[in-house]
């Protein structure tokens, strides 16, 4: 694919009008209170992968609606102190995979939380293990149009919910530091730490990479590509829902979601991504910390590349944010 989007210059400057709802503030705090209200804290049950220098958990904690959500911590087995600590989500489809596929960040020495993906883990990887226990009415298959109609019941209030959730979780792990907490992902994993960032203000640092679940409009009008396609699938079989559409995900902006941060965030974008494109990245990183004072940001660009980005280019540049900031 060649770069289809607008021009570096023009992605530099891009800060879209969007359809902010005014009780956005309301409707997530609510929304937090209301799973937090749930109260419980995180069960570890130590697993044996075979590994010498560091340890393994598997953490479950109450998500949204209380709903048990997986996830495996990794930790440096000798640490000395409170460790810093990164809560990482999945991109889309996938799951938590198994423990010995997480070690680069532990091996660095910080704790590594990676939190499974509700109702995903069976697209890629090496699967996941969290059912999603709430229906939805008539959707398309995926997870974009679950709960179309009402932002109440959409899937993605869960899914950013056991983020939030997983920050409070490892916050009562022993041996975790609560002051040095970082959040990170790629694609859907990115997009989820993008609303993570501006939803618990005192998160230190974001790594979003490539981010989805940014300016759905946008991102609708300028590619074919799924998941993005799923929305246009959807409005183009449930003619004249237009408005229903765009109100609900008007909720789960990741525009919206920047313009509250205050991490410091590293970003990438990569300027052949046909699945997320580039406006829709620099749509959220021109906002972040707009409303919050202004936050730290960067962000790498790789003109040459799809949706995989940096891949693993991008271990260094993160271990090098993390150290700056945690």
């Amino acid at each position: 694919m060649a770069q289809f989007d607008l021009s570096r210059a023009e992605l530099e400057a891009y800060q879209p009008s969007i359809d902010e709802p005014t009780d956005f503030d309301t409707f997530w705090s609510e929304t937090l209170a209301e799973a937090r209200g749930y109260g419980g804290a995180p069960v570890l049950e130590r697993v044996d992968a075979g590994l010498t220098e560091l340890v393994v958990d598997d953490v479950t904690f109450p998500g949204f609606g209380g709903h048990p959500i997986k996830g495996w911590l990794v930790r440096p087995a000798r640490a000395q102190g409170p460790l810093p600590v990164a809560v990482e989500y999945v991109g889309y489809g996938g799951g938590r995979g198994l423990p010995h596929e997480q070690l680069g960040l532990a091996a660095a020495g910080y704790a590594h939380l990676v939190m499974d993906t509700r109702g995903q883990g069976a697209g890629w990887g090496s699967g996941g293990h969290t059912p999603d226990p709430v229906g939805s009415g008539p959707a398309t298959p995926g997870f974009m149009t679950r709960g179309i109609a009402d932002p109440h019941d959409h899937y993605y209030r869960r899914v950013i919910t056991d983020g939030v959730r997983a920050v409070d979780a490892v916050r009562q792990v022993d041996g975790i530091d609560p002051g040095r907490v970082a959040v990170m992902g790629t694609s859907q994993g990115g997009g989820i730490a993008v609303a993570v960032s501006g939803l618990v203000p005192d998160v230190v640092a974001s790594v979003p990479n490539v981010p989805f679940l940014c300016h759905y409009r946008r991102a609708v009008e300028i590619t074919d590509a799924f998941p993005y396609g799923e929305i246009t699938q959807y409005l183009s079989v449930h003619r004249g829902q237009e408005d229903v559409v765009w109100r609900t995900l008007s909720y789960l902006d990741g525009v919206s979601f920047a313009r509250r941060a205050r991490a410091a965030g590293l970003f990438s974008v990569a300027l052949m991504d046909g699945v997320c494109p580039p406006s829709t990245v620099y749509a959220a990183y021109n906002a972040w910390g707009s409303l919050a004072g202004g936050a730290e940001r960067t962000i790498d660009v790789y003109p040459y590349n799809q949706h995989e980005g940096g891949q693993a280019y991008r271990f260094a540049p993160t271990l090098a944010w993390l150290a700056k900031h945690l």
